[in-house]
């Protein structure tokens, strides 16, 4: 062992004619224990050594009792074991200005010294202890790490609990407060969370360093010591977000500043620079960490602050720069040293030393005025700070460990030390978020984008976990994790890191168990939605990172727990929803992640469909549910409806009836109260009209008509109950005539020849016409009659593409979207996109403009300014499809889209639409071909006679079998007026079958009700003749 530096107390481990009051350079130490020593702490005037078998040794200065043992007759000048733990086995020492602090193998701490502001800890009342005494406040917890200011003290528990005690006239201690001093330990709370590897105290500053690199100071900073670009005292942690990225591995601390050494071997430094300490070539302060620029190029495996100097050992050299007139740089007559200075080590015959002894692995310790270099003997290899020792860290959730778990059935009695560590780890949410990070250091710099978590290592570890069969200890597991991790879950958790508790939690088996939701499932919830914005958003960001069976499986986890308690008796007798307050907790989970789910509305995790509770509306009352919610103006209570992203179709399109159904009840209530003010006005005035929307069309001019008569009605008027009436047909219209209606104005309304609309010569798809030979007024009465047809719950068939539902919704419209309307033209931007070599330009010749006809000439249409001049290059591509695709499907059609929605908006617009996705409102108007003729004749009612085991029903059923699909087509659309299947599927379709007496008639259709007039035909081959002549006749009414 080298010592240099102070030697005034003989606190060096130097005898003979080499004791001086300074040591100015490197001189290897004679002492028989010298060649054993695995640590070395030093005070002002005082120092431990601590050799390998675990036995601790003191010299120098005794006056308050530092040593921990009597020292009346050499005074300390040579080192000498301390009595107290001769039978026991210290594993690690510091020391302040006048107090010491050791740890022995058990984790417990002890304290002796000056005791002058409480920074013993054990609230002595008397100003110095002599011998080592337990820190009583720290008695039940196991001390892994101690580091001391000049009057404070600080320890970490394996749990990574952190407790600071002593001097806080800075706020040193870290408590949040300013006081003259604290006398007992007291818990630093504000950093539960964060799993802590590393403590480091200056004289009056504290610093932290996180598992993964985060650094958190506090306490005097009048030299910007603590790095946080001011000089404002700190009384509580505070992040050092400049170092967040440099990936800090190792802390060390002088009087006034503070020096960080990197995962590559840099080191940073800040605070004082009076005598040169932060190696900056200047004597300035450093307000923020800068790097030492004298050392880039070189990687510092080591460093060691004193009071006012600081060490660094790269490769077999040591370097020091700072103060040096007490002989700490160990390089004579240097009073100081502004940029770090190699340490002379030069053999003499008071010190002699073969250099091959640097060969071995170094330690590097400095306190005080005084510096120590110990080359070890074993072969272990070299030391180096960069990487953690693993005997000081914070337990964490292993598998060897929890294999042994394994072993132990239900019954049998589990060992205690098993016990304890499985308690201190499930008890700890700083040891469950230091559990499965990424190795090789890929866990630091946790950040928004990169939580750090091996996933798949906890995943095996949750999956050991659910095969534990041993009650005691899934017991343990269960209290501790929804006890002391997720209630102590903070809104506003001190970094990122306290944070992976959320990517952890949900992979343990028991979160799957919806029985247990209001203990586990909805505490996790609630800890979530009370995290402050920036966390929570981290929480999303690293959710929607995840996979799409991870993300899956958390949405199934919380919509399991809603299914849950839809099944609980009360529930499925009263129909409403009891929302318990870990219920809502869950419901607004579910609602982030159905947010986190379309993020990117153009790509979502997972479909839509994963969040619908299958028949939810056979479990809840939803028609009462959305009538309470519409009258909740304040929103007050909670409704399902807050959560209408959990509807499937069904639930929707049952939504939009009664919402369509209350419209018009509004529409007729007002319509009521304007006819009893005409009624009194004029006696004769006919009012049984002005209760519905009467529209009197004819046949040959049905476009027309409708057009004028739809024009000249405001919003409440469309509201109304639609009636239609075709001039000279004597039909009254009780659903067949409206749906005939529908079918034959839409289809004359998207003729090319009005020049509307145009028609896809690939898909047969219909699309806005860029060029219209109409005005806009036109595309509005169309929207108009467009959301009427869904007002009035008819299916109608045009062959419009999704995406002008997602239009309609607002929803993100994107290249596979061209696919519907010009697939050739969406594969060639693919086949662009997809290419990878340089020579885009000259292989695909193209510019920022699209080349449209208008009227036989081409129009060109610059994508942006200049965009003909613009070539598509590999650079540019990805813009110029988006621009292409833009402009195709949203700026063409721009002016004539926008009408033809506000006219749909006028009757459909409001809430209840915005709850459908695209593809689901789709569904509603044109209905689907997902046709199950099975179904079909299960659902058929028959009437006055007629019965399922009747011979013509028999043959009816036979024939109406054998039909190829275009005739079952034709007979759905000459019975109900369509031939698609409602958005229900085909149980919401009911036929009815009544019997005709004389069967010379054909069957009749009364498409109002679905009933079907069925003539007692002699032969089943009579039956299939008229029934197929009857269906080719599908349009005209008249009174049966």
């Amino acid at each position: 062992m080298f010592c240099w530096g102070n030697a005034t107390h003989h606190e060096l481990c130097i005898d003979g004619s080499q004791i001086t009051d300074l040591v100015i350079k490197p001189t290897l130490s004679k002492w028989k224990e010298s060649d054993h020593i695995q640590a070395v702490a030093a005070g002002e005037f005082h120092s431990l050594y601590l050799s390998n078998s675990g036995h601790l040794y003191s010299c120098g200065n005794n006056d308050v009792g530092q040593l921990g043992r009597q020292t009346e007759s050499d005074n300390g000048k040579n080192p000498a074991l301390v009595e107290t733990f001769k039978d026991c086995t210290i594993s690690t020492i510091a020391c302040g200005l006048q107090h010491s602090l050791a740890i022995d193998e058990w984790g417990q701490p002890f304290s002796w010294g000056s005791d002058s502001m409480g920074q013993l800890g054990n609230n002595l009342g008397a100003h110095a202890q002599d011998k080592p005494k337990f820190v009583k406040g720290l008695a039940t917890k196991n001390v892994i790490q101690v580091a001391c200011g000049a009057y404070h003290s600080v320890a970490l528990t394996n749990s990574g609990d952190l407790y600071s005690w002593g001097a806080n006239s800075y706020g040193q201690c870290g408590l949040g407060t300013i006081s003259n001093k604290e006398m007992s330990p007291q818990h630093i709370s504000s950093l539960i969370g964060v799993p802590i590897a590393l403590i480091a105290c200056g004289n009056n500053h504290t610093f932290v360093l996180s598992k993964s690199g985060a650094v958190f100071g506090w306490g005097k900073n009048t030299h910007g010591q603590l790095g946080l670009q001011d000089v404002e005292n700190k009384c509580y942690p505070t992040h050092l977000k400049t170092l967040r990225n440099v990936k800090v591995c190792h802390i060390a601390c002088g009087e006034d500043f503070t020096v960080f050494l990197t995962l590559d071997g840099g080191v940073f430094t800040c605070g004082t620079g009076e005598y040169g300490q932060t190696g900056h070539g200047t004597t300035r302060d450093e307000l923020v960490p800068r790097k030492i620029v004298e050392l880039m190029g070189s990687t510092v495996t080591q460093i060691a602050c004193g009071r006012r100097h600081l060490l660094c050992r790269v490769g077999e050299r040591i370097l020091a720069c700072g103060y040096g007139a007490r002989g700490q740089l160990g390089c004579p007559h240097m009073a100081f040293a502004l940029v770090p200075t190699p340490v002379p080590f030069t053999p003499n015959d008071e010190s002699p030393f073969s250099p091959e002894i640097f060969k071995g692995p170094i330690k590097v310790f400095a306190g005080g005025d005084h510096s120590f270099v110990v080359l070890k003997g074993d072969k272990s290899g070299p030391v180096d700070y960069r990487t953690p020792d693993h005997r000081k860290q914070i337990l964490t959730l292993t598998l060897p460990k929890l294999a042994a778990c394994q072993v132990f059935k239900d019954k049998d009695f589990v060992n205690q030390d098993l016990m304890a560590y499985l308690e201190t780890v499930f008890g700890s949410l700083a040891c469950v978020n230091a559990s499965f990070l990424l190795p090789s250091n890929g866990h630091y710099c946790c950040n928004t984008k990169m939580p750090g978590v091996d996933l798949s290592k906890a995943e095996e570890a949750f999956s050991l976990i659910s095969r534990f069969e041993n009650t005691s200890i899934k017991e343990l597991i269960f209290t501790h994790l929804t006890d002391n991790i997720i209630k102590k879950m903070k809104p506003s958790p001190p970094d990122a890191e306290a944070l992976r508790m959320f990517l952890i939690l949900p992979l343990y088996h028991e979160m799957r168990n919806p029985r247990r939701h209001t203990q586990l499932q909805g505490p996790f919830a609630e800890a979530f939605n009370n995290l402050s914005t920036h966390p929570q958003k981290i929480v999303n960001l690293w959710w929607e990172a995840q996979t799409t069976e991870y993300f899956e499986m958390l949405v199934d986890i919380f919509k399991s727990v809603v299914v849950y308690e839809l099944m609980q008796p009360v529930v499925r007798s009263t129909k409403k929803v009891q929302f318990k307050h870990s219920t809502v907790q869950i419901l607004n989970t579910l609602s982030s992640l159905n947010k986190i789910n379309f993020t990117n509305p153009k790509l979502p995790k997972i479909p839509a469909e994963c969040f619908y509770i299958e028949d939810l509306c056979d479990h809840v009352d939803i028609a009462s549910d959305y009538i309470n919610w519409l009258s909740d103006q304040t929103s007050t209570q909670t409704h399902m409806c807050n959560y209408a992203f959990l509807f499937d179709v069904q639930c929707k399109s049952l939504l939009l009836k009664i919402d369509q159904q209350l419209q018009m009840q509004i529409a007729i209530s007002r319509a009521t109260t304007q006819i009893f003010t005409r009624l009194f006005m004029d006696p004769t005035y006919e009012y049984q009209r002005d209760q519905f929307l009467n529209l009197t069309v004819s046949r040959n001019h049905i476009v027309r008509d409708t057009m004028l008569q739809i024009s000249n009605h405001d919003t409440s008027q469309l509201k109304k109950p639609l009636r239609v009436e075709f001039i000279g047909e004597e039909a009254e219209d009780a659903g067949g005539v409206k749906k005939e209606f529908f079918m034959l104005l839409l289809k004359e309304i998207f003729d090319p020849v009005y020049g509307m609309f145009k028609q896809s010569e690939e898909t047969n798809m219909i699309w806005f016409s860029n060029n219209p030979f109409e005005d806009d007024v036109m595309y509005y009465v169309i929207g108009a009659i467009y959301g009427l047809a869904i007002y009035n719950s008819i299916i109608i068939y045009v062959p419009f593409p999704l995406v002008l539902y997602k239009k309609i919704l607002g929803e993100s419209v994107m290249m596979d979207d061209l696919s519907d309307l010009y697939p050739t033209l969406a594969n060639s931007l693919k086949s662009l996109l997809e290419y990878t070599d340089d020579d885009v330009e000259e292989v695909f010749g193209l510019c920022f403009a699209v080349n449209t006809e208008v009227f036989d000439q081409i129009q060109v249409n610059p994508l942006k300014e200049d965009g003909e001049n613009i070539p598509v290059t590999r650079e540019n591509k990805a813009e110029y499809v988006e621009l292409y695709v833009d402009f195709l499907l949203n700026k063409s059609v721009e002016n004539q889209f926008k009408a033809f929605n506000q006219g749909f908006q006028k009757v459909c617009g409001g809430r209840i639409i915005k709850l459908f996705r695209s593809h689901e409102l789709m569904s509603v108007v044109i209905g689907n071909e997902e046709y199950d003729w099975e179904m079909f004749q299960n659902n058929c009612e028959y009437k006055n006679g007629y019965s399922e085991t009747d011979q013509q029903i028999r043959w009816f059923w036979e024939t109406f079998h054998e039909l190829p699909l275009e005739d079952k087509k034709k007979f759905l659309l000459f019975l109900t007026g369509s031939d698609r299947v409602p958005i229900q599927g085909m149980r919401d379709i009911k036929i009815r079958i009544q019997p005709v007496a004389d069967d010379r008639f054909f069957p009749v259709a009364h498409t109002c009700f679905n009933l079907l007039d069925l003539p007692r035909y002699k032969t089943k081959e009579r039956l299939k003749y008229y029934l197929l002549q009857a269906i080719q006749q599908t349009q005209g009414f008249s009174l049966v």
